[in-house]
């Protein structure tokens, strides 16, 4: 709703309310179930409590079921403050060489997050909502150092592409009453081509193990429910690969 600029502050200040509670009336999440088996894997951790790392094939959910459960518990249990999305600063290094501010340069990195919250509340402008109301924010490892995040879920997307340190700082970024998720898949990894960087998930991996508070879901190909053409052409690779 437009705000003429002839009223008083107060008149603009009930406005916004107004508008905001309209929002609220019609700003809800539609209901997602387990598709898969490591799908339900993925719900049930979630649902114990754990910290968790999913592991696996390009299309199988990882992210989007992490974003839903992690928004289900802000949103409607009221149990975290915010979801905090974390990209790989390594990743996204090539960020110096897009035109634009360092916000523009960071929304080509959120572009998923915004289709998954599209079509997880059925309108276009659920991300830019969710943002403005500060139950969701991004951000790059590059940003991170120094800070704590308390009552918070982080996920830490496309991890395969973080080297040890960054996966280290992520994690030690965690205060009280915050739990993390990290979605990766070792057949995607970027830092293959780089010469200076090696992905540090492996040894991650190793350190978690380790840890009782972890669950580790592994995804396989039987898992990707992005379209039967994508779930085909993994199946082929891993007939060659073999």
């Amino acid at each position: 709703m437009a705000i003429p600029s002839r009223l008083s502050r107060k008149q603009k200040r009930a406005m916004r309310r107004d508008d905001e509670q309209i929002i609220d009336r019609h700003f809800g999440m539609q209901r997602i179930n387990p598709l898969t088996e490591h799908q339900d894997d993925l719900f049930q951790a979630y649902h114990a409590g754990q910290n968790i790392t999913a592991i696996g094939s390009a299309g199988s959910g990882k992210t989007y079921i992490a974003l839903y459960l992690a928004l289900q518990d802000v949103l409607e249990a009221e149990e975290y403050d915010k979801v905090i999305i974390i990209r790989s600063a390594v990743q996204a290094r090539d960020q110096g060489f897009l035109p634009g501010t360092l916000k523009e340069k960071e929304a080509y990195y959120e572009a998923p997050y915004i289709e998954i919250a599209t079509d997880l509340f059925q309108r276009g402008d659920a991300y830019g909502i969710l943002k403005h109301k500060g139950q969701i924010d991004f951000m790059t490892t590059s940003n991170i150092r120094g800070l704590t995040w308390n009552n918070a879920i982080v996920i830490f997307d496309e991890c395969q592409n973080a080297n040890f340190e960054e996966l280290r700082t992520v994690i030690t970024r965690l205060g009280n009453n915050s739990r993390i998720i990290f979605c990766g898949d070792t057949k995607q990894n970027d830092l293959i081509k780089s010469k200076y960087d090696v992905s540090g998930l492996g040894k991650f991996v190793d350190v978690l193990e380790n840890m009782r508070s972890f669950n580790i879901v592994h995804f396989t190909m039987a898992d990707c429910v992005r379209s039967g053409l994508v779930k085909e052409f993994l199946t082929a690779e891993e007939l060659v690969s073999a």
